[in-house]
C-alpha cells in the first residue's frame, strides 16, 4: 500500500470506516515467493463471518480522457505482473481467502451518481466507486491491452458481467461461489 496513492489511501479510510480488520502491505521492498519476486498486493482484507481477501486497488477516473474530450468508459485495465502476482498470492495463502482486483474510480465532479449507489465513498473532497472482479475470473477473460507496457484488461461487457460493488465480498453475499448476476459499473 502506497500511503502517497489516493486511490489506496481512500480505500484504506474506507476499511476503516466499514470496521474491517486488514492490513495495508508495505510496497517500499520488492516482496519475494519462493526464491523468486513478485508484486506486492495492497491490503489483506478480513471480515465478517470469516471472508478473507487479498486485495490489489487499481485507481482510475471516470470519465477518463481530458476535460474536453472525455472517455465515458470504466476502465478495466491492469498488468499482466498484478494480476499474475495476486494469483501467486492466493495460492500461498490458501483456499480460505480470495483475491480481488478492485478498480477504485475517483469519480469527477460532473458525473452524478445515484444516490444510495453501493461503494460509492466520500474522502477529502473526492467520490469514489469501488468495484472488485475476483482475479481468477478477470485472468480467464482478459485480453492484451498493450504488450509493450504489459498491459491486459477485459472487454465492457465482460467486466460488467464480473464487476461487483466490494462490499458484496465483504458481506459473505454467495461466497465463496458468487452468482452470476449482472452489474453495472
Amino acid at each position: 500500500m502506497d500511503r502517497s496513492n489516493h486511490y489506496e489511501a481512500a480505500f484504506e479510510s474506507y476499511l476503516r470506516a466499514r470496521r474491517l480488520g486488514y492490513v495495508a502491505v508495505d510496497e517500499t521492498h520488492r516482496a519475494m515467493l519462493d526464491d523468486a519476486p513478485v508484486k506486492s498486493l495492497d491490503f489483506i482484507v478480513h471480515g465478517p463471518g470469516g471472508v478473507r481477501l487479498l486485495v490489489d486497488v487499481k485507481g482510475r477516473r471516470f470519465p477518463g480522457g481530458t476535460k474536453a474530450n472525455p472517455k465515458k468508459t470504466w476502465e478495466t485495465w491492469s498488468t499482466r505482473e498484478d494480476v499474475d502476482g495476486l494469483l501467486r498470492w492466493a495460492e500461498r495463502f490458501g483456499p480460505g481467502y480470495r483475491a480481488l482486483l478492485v478498480f477504485a474510480y475517483q469519480i469527477v465532479p460532473v458525473v452524478r451518481l445515484p444516490e444510495g449507489t453501493a461503494d460509492l465513498w466520500h474522502w477529502r473532497g473526492r467520490d469514489y466507486l469501488y468495484r472488485a472482479v475476483p482475479v481468477e475470473d478477470y485472468r480467464r477473460s482478459m485480453r492484451v491491452r498493450s504488450p509493450r507496457w504489459g498491459t491486459v484488461g477485459l472487454p465492457g461487457a465482460v467486466f460488467r458481467e464480473l464487476v461487483r460493488p466490494f462490499r458484496d465480498f465483504t458481506e459473505c453475499r454467495g461466497l465463496p461461489a458468487l452468482a452470476r448476476t449482472k452489474v453495472d459499473a
